[in-house]
Parts: C-alpha cells; sequence; structure tokens
C-alpha cells in the first residue's frame, strides 16, 4: 500500500478506536443526559414564554378595557361639560333679558315721570301766565276792591282747573 492509503487506515482504525472507548466509558449516556437536560431546559423556557405572552396578553386587554373605559368616561364628562355650559349660557341669556327688561321698564318708568313732570310743569307755568295776564287785564279794566276780588277768584279758579 502507498503511503497515503496506510496513513488514511490508521486514521481510521485510530478513529474506531477512539468511538469505542468513548461508548465503552459511556460518553454517549453523559451527551443524551446533557442533551435531555438541555431539552428539559428548553421545554421550561418555552413553558414560561407561554405563561409571560398569556399574562401579557391579558395585561394587553385589561389595559385596551381601562383606556375604552377611560374614553366613555372622558366622553361623558364632555357631554357633561357641554350640557352644563349650554346651562349656563342660557341661564346667563334669561339673566341678561331680565336686566334689559327691568332697565327698559325703569327707563320707560322714568320717561313717564318725566313727562308727567313736565306735564305739570306747563300747566303751572301756564297757570301763572293766566293768572297774570287776568291780573293784567282786570287790573286795566277793574279798581278797587271789585278787581281784587275778581282777580284772586279767577286765579284760585284757574289753578284748580288746571291741576
Amino acid at each position: 500500500m502507498n503511503e497515503m492509503s496506510l496513513a488514511e487506515l490508521w486514521v481510521a482504525v485510530a478513529f474506531v478506536v477512539f468511538v469505542g472507548l468513548l461508548a465503552y466509558m459511556g460518553a454517549h449516556k453523559a451527551i443524551a443526559s446533557a442533551l435531555d437536560t438541555r431539552g428539559h431546559r428548553i421545554a421550561a423556557e418555552l413553558e414560561e414564554a407561554r405563561r409571560l405572552k398569556e399574562e401579557a396578553q391579558k395585561l394587553v386587554a385589561e389595559f385596551k378595557r381601562k383606556q375604552r373605559e377611560a374614553e366613555a368616561e372622558a366622553e361623558s364628562i364632555v357631554t357633561a361639560a357641554k350640557a352644563e355650559a349650554e346651562r349656563l349660557a342660557a341661564e346667563a341669556k334669561t339673566k341678561i333679558e331680565d336686566f334689559i327688561s327691568r332697565r327698559t321698564r325703569m327707563a320707560q318708568e322714568k320717561i313717564a315721570l318725566a313727562e308727567h313732570q313736565a306735564v305739570a310743569d306747563v300747566k303751572a307755568i301756564a297757570a301763572d301766565a293766566a293768572a297774570k295776564a287776568a291780573e293784567t287785564l282786570l287790573a286795566a279794566g277793574a279798581r278797587g276792591e271789585v278787581a281784587e276780588r275778581l282777580v284772586s277768584g279767577a286765579i284760585s279758579e284757574l289753578k284748580s282747573k288746571l291741576n
């Protein structure tokens, strides 16, 4: 045999002896045991990952539920705030209308009072002017006690009619 084949033969023999020695010493049991241990560890990690995934899904569902509740509560708060704003606006409008109505009524009363006072003032001025005119006319036409009696009678009669 040639040199190369002889070397390959010795390598093959050494390999077979090595594998046989490993089998005899129980290396395959140790390898299988290590693989089983690793398999159990991986299975435990997978179970833990599955459990964590379920917990995460529960938490996500809980957060979504809380989010929906918060949105519903926010919507009810907004609705209540709008209703309160509308109520306050209506109340303010009513108060403003009442205020305007009272102010209008007060202004109308002041105007009526001023008109009444102006009419009374005009009547008083007219009565005084008529009395003076009557006094002047009577004084020019009548003399003495008769003139005075006529003038004072005319003045009191005119004042009573105008007031």
